[in-house]
Order: C-alpha cells, then structure tokens, then sequence
C-alpha cells in the first residue's frame, strides 16, 4: 500500500516533468468564434466556442474548453450551419428569384407586364432567420381616364379599377359630324401607366361631285359637302353607270369613285346563236335594242381541220363591240352549210 506522502510527490514529479507545457492556438471552426482567442494557452484556461450571428448548431451553440497539463485540446466535435429562412411563397402576379433559403442570400423579385413592385425588389435572409424588409406584392399598373381630343368623344370606356384602368384596358373615340379621325379610334392603357397615342379629329370638306357625260348626279343641297356625305349617281337611257351608285366624301377630301356613264353597243351581226350567261340565244333576239356596256357573249367558230367547234368572247365596252374573227355568219340562202353552234365541240 502506497502512503499518501508518496502520493503527493508523484504528483509532484509528474507536475515538474510536464511543468511549462502550453495549449496551442485552438482549431478554426467554420462560422464560430472563439473566445478569448490567444497563440497560445496556459494549463488551466478556459476558451468558448460559439457559432457566429445567422449560424447554428444543432448540439447547442457553446463549447467550453479547457487547457490541460498535456498542452493539447480535446477533440471538437461542433459544427455551425447557415439558418435557413422560410419559403418565401408565391409572388401573385409576379416571379420570385432564389438560389438557396440560407443566411445570408437573397431573393429577387420581379412583377408580370403590367404590374409594378410594390416594396423592395429584393429581401435578405437575415440571422434570426426571417426575410428583411418584408416581401412585396405586385399592384396592377393604372391608367387614369384618357384625354378626350378636340372635336371627339368617348364612345366606349369602362373602367375596371374605379375611374382609373388598368393594363390592357381600352378606350374608343368618335369624331363628332364631319369631323374625320387621323389615328386609331381604339386606345390602350399601357404597361408604363399611359395610354397609346391618341387620334386627331380633323374637318374634311369635299368639292361638289360633278355631273357625268349621259347622265346625273344628286348630292345634298348645302353650302359645302363634308367628309361622309354622299352623291348619288345615274345614267340615261341606254348608258349603263361604270362604278358604284353611291359614293362617300373621304378623309382625305376625295369622293371614293368618279362614276362614267358608259354607251350600249349596237350589234353588228343579224343571225347567230350565241352563249351567254352559260346558255344558248339568238343573239339579234336577246340583243334587238342593241348590247349594255360590260356584257359579254361568246360565239361559236369552227375549227375546219378537226372539223368541231370551240367559243370566242366578245364584249360591249362604251359602244364598242368586235366581233371575233373566227366567227362566219352564213347568209339565210345558205341553207346547205352547217352552223358552228351546231358542230360537235372541240375535245381539250
């Protein structure tokens, strides 16, 4: 059995043997501190280890340490890991950029065409864990209610936001009597809060029509024609109108046509049977009091070497007809020779 006197001087030697042994400059621990951090420590000092702000550990956020006899630190096991901020959620009307959750990234936010950010257009995951400033919405972009230009008024217009619109939204102008619109009737709010370029309303006066060769012309009995008035035009008779019958006073100070009176045509040939409109007549019985302008009859003609027949259109254009010379009209003597339009017809 040893003494206790014994005891005490091992314990002295052993002391004298390790006496002026130091600790190092303790481990570098990713996102801790350490406290107090020295080169070197004395046998009996004490160091603390703690996770740096928007960091943790999942063992508790302190470790104590204390220098021993044998100049070397125990074994570290603490490890300091990122708080990680919550789901930012879904940005309605809008997109939400991120790579990671974890302190200290952060998010961007970024709204749909025709809306705008209402608040930061980014947010940092801070170190208690929470998203800083607080996250925005996304308002819908308005556009308040559209100018009316001079001599216009508004003939569609609803607002969907109050008395304001909102993107997309449109507006329809009308010029008042006769007043022509320069530009698009329809308007629309914008992205930027404004509305497209608005039309002009502009007075329009047209000269007075002029009557046509062989025929008339009726228009309203004011001292001046305005844009969208109209003239009536007709023909005499035996003249057929080359153009419409109405015509409008444009918005550039034009009538849209210049109707002509236009002659019929007399038939130069006194038997044949023709086509027209798809089926066979007697041309000097269709056509007694002579051919309108713009008709058109197709005569039969023979093509003697292959001994069939094929057709050639003729037209009336302003007293003008040619027949084709193909054609051969038969005196009514002949009575032995055989009509075109009784042959059999030409194959394609």
């Amino acid at each position: 059995m040893i003494s206790p006197v014994r005891v005490l001087f091992l314990s002295f030697l052993c002391y004298v043997a390790t006496g002026g042994r130091t600790c190092p400059k303790p481990e570098a621990i990713p996102f801790a501190t350490v406290v107090p951090l020295k080169p070197s420590y004395e046998a009996g000092e004490e160091i603390r280890y703690t996770c740096q702000p928007g960091y943790y550990s999942t063992r508790g956020d302190m470790r104590r340490f204390i220098c021993p006899i044998t100049g070397m630190w125990p074994a570290n096991s603490l490890k300091c890991v990122p708080r990680v901020c919550p789901f930012a959620g879904i940005l309605e009307n809008g997109i939400v950029r991120y790579t990671t959750f974890e302190y200290p990234n952060s998010i961007s936010f970024s709204c749909k065409t025709g809306y705008y950010l209402n608040g930061t257009n980014t947010a940092k995951c801070s170190e208690d864990g929470k998203w800083t400033p607080g996250l925005p919405v996304c308002a819908p972009v308005t556009c308040a209610p559209p100018p009316v230009p001079m001599f216009a008024k508004l003939s569609v217009y609803k607002p969907s936001a109050g008395n304001n619109s909102v993107y997309q939204d449109t507006a329809v102008f009308q010029c008042l009597p006769h007043y022509a619109m320069f530009g698009n009737d329809t308007v629309n709010c914008t992205a930027h809060g404004n509305w497209t370029k608005l039309p002009e309303c502009k007075e329009v006066k047209c000269p007075f029509p002029s009557r046509p060769d062989n025929g008339f012309v009726n228009y309203p009995a004011k001292q001046a024609l305005h844009y969208q008035d109209k003239a009536t035009y007709g023909c005499h008779n035996n003249y057929v109108l080359d153009g419409p019958a109405v015509v409008e006073c444009n918005k550039f100070g034009n009538w849209s046509a210049q109707p002509t009176c236009k002659a019929s045509c007399s038939i130069p040939v006194k038997k044949a049977t023709v086509l027209y409109k798809g089926e066979r007549v007697k041309l000097q019985d269709k056509f007694k009091n002579g051919m309108l302008h713009g008709e058109k009859v197709s005569f039969f003609c023979k093509n003697k070497e292959k001994k069939c027949s094929y057709t050639e259109e003729a037209q009336c254009i302003d007293g003008t007809f040619e027949v084709p010379k193909c054609f051969k009209e038969h005196s009514s003597l002949a009575f032995w020779k055989t009509d075109a339009w009784d042959v059999k017809p030409c194959e394609n």
